[in-house]
């Protein structure tokens, strides 16, 4: 279940009348609220603390039962002149010239009732008439021509109803303005800023709310509604908050539909402070949010990963007696994995079941992928269980989340399973990215046979396999130093038209430094050469001894620029690894450096006074090892200095979260053997070695003695 809520609280009394709830600007830090709370009452005695609840019920407890005391105190039905937790102190909607209404704005133009008249019938044919007529302004005009006379108030807001066209309402409205045939009124403008709004006329829109200003006319509450909508529609957000302050200037208090609306435009923009602030004093005035309105709330603090504005949201929901439907807990599901917060979702997943509300595609793909986030293997499996077993929907996109999911823990068995299911269903045939999730676990396994096998169902079945697919299949094949098939499969590639990007230039580069020594070596060079040329030309740049370093520096720096972020320290890794299989150390060292200065590895070294860490956990074995020569030198170079040095020394290569993760661990542990470093297996936890300042010094010395004995 979900991980309980906890808050503190601090609650005095005074000699009042009612109780009031006070609370100071939030402080935000790291995506962290904080809102201290105090209440006061009348003729109370203190209360006492309630009783601490066992870890047991705790876990038994639902999600609305552990969220319900602090929303009970904190959040009851509230009067106008009340400040608020999470309220903005320099909020912008505070009109200080005139009183806040209570309630909201009842003034609203009444529709008019139409009699049964045989005039207003035949207006009704004509009105047809107009709607069928010509699109151009001409045609239109002259059909108008033939209109009864005179027209009343009733007639033309009938017209300006019947008419289906935005263009034709808007020559209508302009058409009756220039007649004089009588004065112009709110109702008018609004019908034609509604058919307007349909059709995304937010310029023509705002062009006639300046002219009823200008000509006196007055602006109502559904007059500021459409005009904010349909900049909300019309995505130009900062035009909704500037109708939407001038509407609060006029004293005119927003409808729910207005609340709504500017509620989502806000928080589109990211302005969470003003997105709160709005919200309470909403809620002060009477308005009641519905589902929709948390569900954009949700989405908010789930885009900023602020875990404690979904908890807010929770609060105010439990406040109101607002029961989540489906939109809203599938939001809330998506804001709590983009939170990093797995355990709170799958709490909040299982409330929603036992509440009685079924899950859709959208539901199970969220949770799907949250748990695939957190590695959470067995419990997606379980899921997915449960989904046959119930006959919950499965739609692509489901089945594909499941398929990557399983790729990115090395699932083989269940994946194969689920592709099996795929193939038998009717509705959800596997396409071209629930065939490149199988290469990817075949690649990973090094299971070419599967893989080509795989490979040629695709080319009979007339799935066209996308360029992720094909960098999982080279890879596979270059692992299995299947050369011959590598080649056939990127000229295949090519002949259908896939554009080798960054990262199958990255796997080409792999295999490079893979083949290095063999015969098929120039095979590999060949594909990579009409993938990317400058690479292979740096590369050969590189193994010339007589290049100087200041070349090597600004061709790396050429060649990083022009390669996407996500591939530029496996590019590093890659020609780090030809050098070294080369027998070109000191250029390794060089390309290690220039990879530490450019920002490629950020996390390579820790320090504190009490240890120092070296992680190579995101390097290949060749620049794991490079790293490690690299850092004995320096430690040297202290040591004898006779510099201060920590107490502990860590060098960490991890296990790899994937099954099939390269061994990284074996080939440093022999390094380290081969240096005779002073670094021990930690006993405690697999990928980390550690060594203590006496050892490293002893070996510092040792080593130096030897050198001087063998001189």
């Amino acid at each position: 279940m979900a991980a309980p809520l906890s808050t503190v609280v601090d609650v005095y009394f005074t000699d009042t009348k009612r109780t009031r709830l006070s609370g100071s600007t939030p402080c935000r830090q790291k995506g962290i609220r904080k809102c201290f709370i105090h209440c006061t009452t009348s003729n109370s005695t203190p209360e006492a603390p309630p009783t601490p609840t066992s870890d047991n019920n705790k876990k038994n407890t639902s999600l609305s039962d552990q969220l319900a005391p602090l929303a009970n105190k904190t959040l009851s039905t509230v009067t106008p002149d009340q400040s608020y937790a999470f309220s903005n102190s320099k909020s912008t909607w505070v009109n200080p010239t005139k009183a806040k209404r209570t309630v909201l704005s009842s003034e609203r133009q009444k529709r008019a009732t139409y009699s049964h008249s045989p005039q207003l019938r035949d207006l009704k044919r004509f009105a047809h008439k107009l709607n069928e007529c010509g699109s151009s302004e001409d045609e239109f005009l002259l059909c108008l021509e033939d209109i009864t006379r005179p027209l009343t108030r009733e007639h033309v807001l009938l017209i300006l109803n019947t008419l289906k066209q935005w263009q034709k309402t808007h020559l209508f409205l302009n058409w009756i303005q220039t007649q004089n045939l009588l004065p112009m009124e709110t109702i008018f403008y609004n019908v034609t800023m509604k058919s307007l709004r349909f059709g995304k006329q937010f310029a023509l829109i705002e062009e006639l709310a300046h002219q009823m200003i200008d000509t006196g006319v007055p602006l109502d509450n559904i007059t500021y509604s459409t005009i904010i909508s349909c900049a909300k529609k019309c995505s130009l957000f900062d035009k909704a908050v500037h109708w939407f302050e001038r509407m609060y200037k006029t004293g005119l208090m927003p409808d729910e539909v207005t609340y709504s609306a500017i509620l989502d435009v806000y928080a589109r923009l990211g302005k969470i402070e003003e997105v709160i602030s709005l919200y309470e004093r909403g809620r002060a005035t009477g308005w009641k949010p519905d589902p929709i309105t948390f569900s954009v709330l949700g989405k908010m603090f789930g885009e900023a990963g602020d875990y404690d504005g979904i908890r807010y949201v929770f609060q105010e929901m439990e406040s109101v007696r607002v029961q989540p439907n489906l939109v809203v807990y599938n939001t809330l599901l998506e804001a709590l994995g983009k939170a990093g917060k797995p355990g709170f979702a799958r709490g909040l997943f299982e409330e929603m079941i036992e509440s009685g509300i079924v899950p859709n595609e959208k539901t199970l793909t969220a949770v799907i992928k949250i748990y695939g986030k957190a590695r959470w293997s067995r419990d997606a499996l379980e899921l997915w269980q449960r989904m046959k077993e119930n006959g919950w929907p499965m739609d692509f996109i489901l089945y594909n989340t499941l398929l990557n999911m399983c790729a990115d823990v090395g699932l083989v068995e269940e994946a194969e399973i689920l592709f099996r299911d795929m193939k038998q269903s009717a509705h959800c045939q596997p396409d071209s990215w629930s065939y490149t999730a199988m290469l990817n676990i075949y690649g990973s396994q090094g299971d070419v046979d599967k893989a080509m096998k795989l490979f040629e169902e695709m080319c009979k079945s007339g799935v066209e396999l996308n360029v992720m697919g094909f960098t999982c299949l080279i890879q596979c094949l270059g692992r299995a130093m299947e050369f011959d098939g590598l080649v056939r499969v990127f000229d295949s590639s090519v002949e259908r038209g896939i554009k080798p990007d960054d990262r199958l230039c990255g796997c080409l580069l792999s295999v490079v430094s893979l083949s290095q020594g063999s015969k098929d070596e120039g095979k590999v060079l060949a594909c990579l050469q009409q993938a990317n040329p400058k690479l292979v030309a740096f590369i050969q740049l590189i193994e010339d001894e007589k290049t100087s370093f200041e070349t090597v520096k600004e061709e790396f720096k050429r060649i990083m620029n022009s390669a996407v972020v996500e591939v530029r320290r496996p590019f590093c890794n890659c020609l780090i690894d030809i050098c070294r299989n080369k027998d070109l150390l000191e250029r390794a060292h060089e390309l290690l450096y220039l990879g530490t200065l450019y920002g490629l590895y950020p996390s390579l070294h820790h320090k504190t006074s009490e240890q120092w860490c070296l992680d190579v956990r995101s390097l290949s074995v060749g620049a794991a090892l490079t790293a490690l020569e690299e850092w004995m030198w320096t430690l040297t170079k202290i040591v004898k200095r006779e510099e201060t040095l920590p107490e502990l020394f860590l060098a960490q290569t991890g296990t790899g979260a994937h099954k099939f993760a390269q061994g990284l661990n074996i080939s440093f542990a022999s390094h380290l053997r081969k240096l005779a470093v002073p670094f021990t297996q930690s006993q405690e936890k697999i990928g980390c070695f550690t060594a203590t300042r006496e050892d490293l010094v002893s070996w510092v010395q040792s080593n130096s003695t030897a050198a001087a004995t063998a001189t």
